[in-house]
């Protein structure tokens, strides 16, 4: 009997059961939490309908449904790029194949920023902010979820990522506050900014082939690939932001393990001070390296 005609035997609870066994049987560490986040997915239950609605039947379409997830998630595939949606910073965001999936630790970015600015008695301002390489819109659209009256401008090279983006500030109800820019890095924006943000490349390209298959095989590579050093982004960008910046104004930028001195020695060849040592994410690595231009 295939999965799919089994599963249609089976109640809601049954069946996110059953993926659960195989997955965790797949050597999945997350198989309890994948399975209920793509049985839900499938049946178009939250946690409270999967919990309401345990004992009651699946429907042929969402057996179907629900095979396909898990021949996918068995394949490697990541759950968020299965279901379409990441939660990042509380907002859910829908993804497409030109964006990363958002990761806890570029949280670590946004939390940088607003301590910057809130140090700065800023955060009430009607600030200008611009995210580097925004693909999903993850660290603006959070930030102007905190910060009431800024303005955010959003640049990505690729114009499938910006319309994912634009698609989440609408739903978010942030779309009036977002301006979207088809460009490299910061090469088509003009004016001053208060904040500059950018989650960029910085895996070096010798390490690409080594990297989790969940990233490796479904994250775009654009979005991965630093150069040969994993600095290639930085040295673009963060030329750029030093021109683009308001006097105080603060550039934030997410880093790979071990790259902090390298991009702080970037950031003060370019006229840059440093706003103190990078901030860690929640495993303890140094993940954010933020910079402020000081008035000549």
């Amino acid at each position: 009997m295939s999965a799919s005609a089994e599963q249609g035997n089976q109640t809601v609870e049954s069946a996110r059961r059953t993926l659960a066994a195989r997955l965790k049987a797949a050597g999945n560490d997350a198989a309890e939490l994948d399975a209920r986040l793509l049985t839900g997915a499938a049946t178009g239950l939250d946690l409270t309908g999967m919990v309401t609605g345990a004992k009651r039947l699946l429907t042929p379409d969402e057996s179907t449904c629900l095979d396909d997830f898990a021949r996918r998630r068995l394949a490697g595939e990541p759950v968020a790029r299965i279901v379409g949606v990441k939660e990042f910073w509380g907002l859910p965001l829908h993804l497409s194949a030109a964006t990363l999936v958002p990761r806890p630790d570029t949280e670590t970015v946004v939390e940088r920023a607003l301590e910057l600015l809130r140090a700065d008695n800023a955060a009430e301002r009607a600030l200008r902010i611009a995210d580097l390489g925004t693909g999903s819109g993850a660290i603006l659209l959070a930030l102007l979820s905190e910060l009431p009256n800024a303005h955010g401008f959003a640049t990505d090279i690729s114009g499938e990522a910006l319309r994912t983006a634009n698609r989440n500030a609408a739903e978010l109800g942030l779309a009036d506050r977002t301006t979207w820019i088809e460009c490299d890095y910061g090469s088509g924006l003009t004016g001053a900014f208060d904040l500059i943000v950018s989650n960029p490349p910085y895996i070096t390209t010798a390490d690409i082939a080594g990297l989790d298959i969940e990233v490796r095989e479904h994250d775009p590579r654009a979005a991965l690939d630093g150069g040969a050093d994993g600095l290639d982004a930085y040295r673009a960008l963060i030329s750029q932001s030093a021109g683009l910046l308001t006097p105080h104004g603060f550039l934030v930028v997410e880093i790979g393990q071990g790259q902090a001195d390298d991009v702080e020695a970037l950031m003060t060849a370019s006229g840059l001070s440093p706003t103190g040592p990078p901030k860690a994410d929640l495993g303890g690595v140094p993940r954010a390296v933020s910079g402020r231009r000081l008035p000549r």
